[in-house]
């Protein structure tokens, strides 16, 4: 029997710059690495609890084999994965975020903040040392991007437009970092940080919810800036769909998860590798050829990627659901699978 299928496509176009939206005035945070040290020793927490070298950088060999091909890109090629379409930006558990190349520390949860920006956002890092700033001259304009001092991997940008007490925003990509419960810091090696999750004078609150900056709320004028290199579509489907776009050359990742109370799927991917319709493409290949039924609702979350899903539902392949409909919402309505 054939069954309903619901499908959503999300489209996040751009080509800007990483992780980030707003530089200073003249595009560079132009005292970065003092005011990282300085907002660094601000967390008062006495000398660090680790340092760099305790976590050697691996072969770019063994990297790749350890790392997802988003992961990799990301971490390897710095490339910035779409926002709210990410693991971390809307996590609000205690806990600390790691290098996923080497588990240096980078983040503690104490330090996020929502910054509407749709990207992990911090004040400061876990402790001075374990993050290291460069001038980024891609994309015709200078910023301050950010790499971890023994792994190298790229992070993402700081930004003077961030909360107090330091004024700063570590705007980061979720999938440079894995994320450590406070539950399992002792477990996973990181008990030297635990102490600041609990009462007394080491206990402290993550900053309030900051979003007054230039990726949120743009000067009159100017564009946001703030996009992603990389594009998401999120479509119904189970697992066999989940192999099948895998397999495509360009696809990064399939995450698994649920929208609008279906079962569906997540795909980022290089737009410069494959495009949107061909991703789309691929995914109508593996429905019609699991037999999947004839309905299915295209998601858009802006009037371009709307449109896109229009031209596609009109010019549907063999073996395409028919019935297509084409409705607005929002990214963030994909919700992950439990890991």
């Amino acid at each position: 029997m054939n069954r309903p299928i619901l499908a959503y496509f999300v489209s996040l176009t751009a080509l800007a710059f990483a992780a980030g939206c707003r530089p200073s005035s003249d595009g560079v945070v132009a005292d970065a690495p003092a005011k990282m040290e300085t907002a660094a020793a601000a967390l008062g927490s006495g000398p660090p609890a680790t340092t760099p070298q305790a976590y050697p950088k691996p072969s770019r060999d063994v990297i790749r084999q350890k790392l997802t091909p988003l992961q990799f890109e990301v971490t390897q090629k710095d490339a910035t994965e779409p926002a709210f379409d990410n693991a971390y930006w809307n996590n609000h558990a205690a806990g600390i975020y790691v290098d996923i190349v080497t588990g240096e520390p980078l983040f503690s949860s104490l330090d996020k903040f929502e910054s509407g920006t749709g990207w992990p956002s911090f004040t400061r890092p876990i402790e001075s040392g374990h993050i290291v700033s460069k001038t980024d001259s891609t994309f015709g304009m200078a910023r301050t991007e950010v790499r971890s001092a023994s792994g190298d991997s790229h992070l993402g940008h700081l930004f003077d437009d961030g909360p107090a007490p330091t004024g700063l925003r570590y705007c980061t990509d979720s999938a440079a970092l894995r994320f450590i419960p406070e539950a399992r810091l002792d477990a996973e090696g990181y008990g030297a940080y635990k102490a600041r999750f609990e009462g007394g004078s080491n206990a402290s609150t993550p900053p309030p919810a900051a979003t007054n900056n230039a990726c949120v709320t743009p000067p009159p004028g100017e564009n946001a800036g703030c996009s992603a290199t990389l594009e998401t579509a999120i479509v119904a489907g189970d697992e066999r769909d989940a192999a099948a776009l895998s397999r495509e050359p360009g696809v990064l990742q399939v995450d698994r998860g649920t929208a609008h109370g279906a079962s569906a799927l997540r795909v980022t991917y290089d737009p410069k590798k494959i495009s949107y319709a061909h991703v789309l493409d691929a995914w109508a290949r593996s429905a019609g050829a699991s037999g999947q039924a004839a309905k299915a609702l295209v998601l858009a979350v802006t009037p371009e990627q709307r449109a896109a899903a229009d031209a596609w539902r009109a010019h549907p392949t063999t073996t395409s659901p028919a019935g297509i409909d084409v409705e607005t919402g929002a990214a963030a309505e994909f919700t992950p699978s439990a890991k």
